[in-house]
């Protein structure tokens, strides 16, 4: 658990966080037609690095990024580079709230690999709000794991290397600032990229439709690690990943809007089962805060 427990600021920066992966996933998915996960992926992080180090050297905090961790950081940024290409994958294949869905299996393995690697306390109450949303979304996505399509299986498997890319991330936020621990991402996943482009006999590149949807892709996936990097800094991921789970009722509303992808009443029932298992955990968790006070 952070030094300072701060739920409720904490909560804000995830808010951040599911907006900015949003853009980012309505930005991928008109891109997807032309670029494949390798040129997403290192445009992207081009973009990224450049914001980064802009960023950085305007506030004066070059300084603070360091390579003591840089085995840290490699395998963290690997862990996302493989998880991050698989969803682009998916999300290219199936309906944008399928993919959300099974993406959110990943609080799941965060709760449980949290307790295991960080040491966090694993209570009643985070088990049933984590179990809860996870019901919430299977209701939602009702993902037909019968017949699995490429798309279904690549969004499945993200999930676990999000899980994996989240529990390092947290272990990073003990000692890296969120600068260094950006410059790194956007850095190693660059040379990642590169790496794979190069492995490519043709690179098709940024044109005047898709490069103002790449520069949103980004930025938004650059905003979106740096509210969940502070989230992360500031609470502990089991209370952290659940309130993610807001980020499939909005993206159910952007696919029916942008996409025509359809819904019906049981979206609206698994939503209210996100809200209510999001309502769990904060609820718990401001208890397990204000109590120690009264004592």
């Amino acid at each position: 658990m952070p030094d300072t427990y701060q739920p409720v600021k904490a909560a804000l920066w995830m808010c951040g966080s599911i907006v900015s992966f949003s853009m980012m996933a309505v930005a991928g998915r008109y891109v997807s037609a032309v670029h494949n996960t390798f040129e997403i992926m290192t445009f992207r992080s081009l973009v990224g690095l450049v914001i980064v180090l802009s960023l950085a050297a305007a506030s004066r905090r070059l300084g603070e990024i360091r390579r003591e961790r840089l085995k840290q950081h490699f395998f963290r940024n690997l862990f996302h580079f493989t998880g991050q290409n698989l969803w682009f994958f998916a999300l290219a294949s199936i309906p944008l709230a399928q993919v959300f869905a099974l993406e959110f299996t990943s609080p799941i393995w965060v709760i449980v690999l949290s307790f295991l690697f960080l040491g966090e306390r694993l209570t009643g109450s985070r088990l049933i709000a984590a179990g809860l949303g996870f019901l919430g979304i299977l209701v939602v996505a009702r993902p037909d794991f019968g017949a699995m399509e490429p798309g279904t299986a690549t969004a499945a498997i993200s999930a676990i290397f999000f899980a994996a890319t989240i529990i390092l991330t947290k272990a990073l936020t003990r000692h890296e600032s969120i600068v260094s621990i950006m410059f790194w991402l956007t850095g190693f996943q660059l040379c990642f990229g590169l790496a794979a482009l190069f492995a490519h006999d043709t690179i098709t590149w940024p044109t005047l439709v898709t490069a103002p949807w790449l520069v949103v892709i980004g930025a938004a996936g650059l905003m979106a690690h740096y509210c969940l990097t502070t989230a992360l800094s500031l609470a502990p991921a089991s209370f952290l990943m659940p309130i993610d789970f807001a980020r499939l009722p909005l993206v159910v509303v952007i696919g029916m809007v942008l996409f025509n992808e359809p819904a019906d009443s049981l979206v609206l029932l698994g939503g209210g089962m996100i809200i209510l298992a999001n309502w769990i955990n904060l609820r718990s968790s401001k208890s397990a805060v204000v109590r120690p006070a009264t004592l």
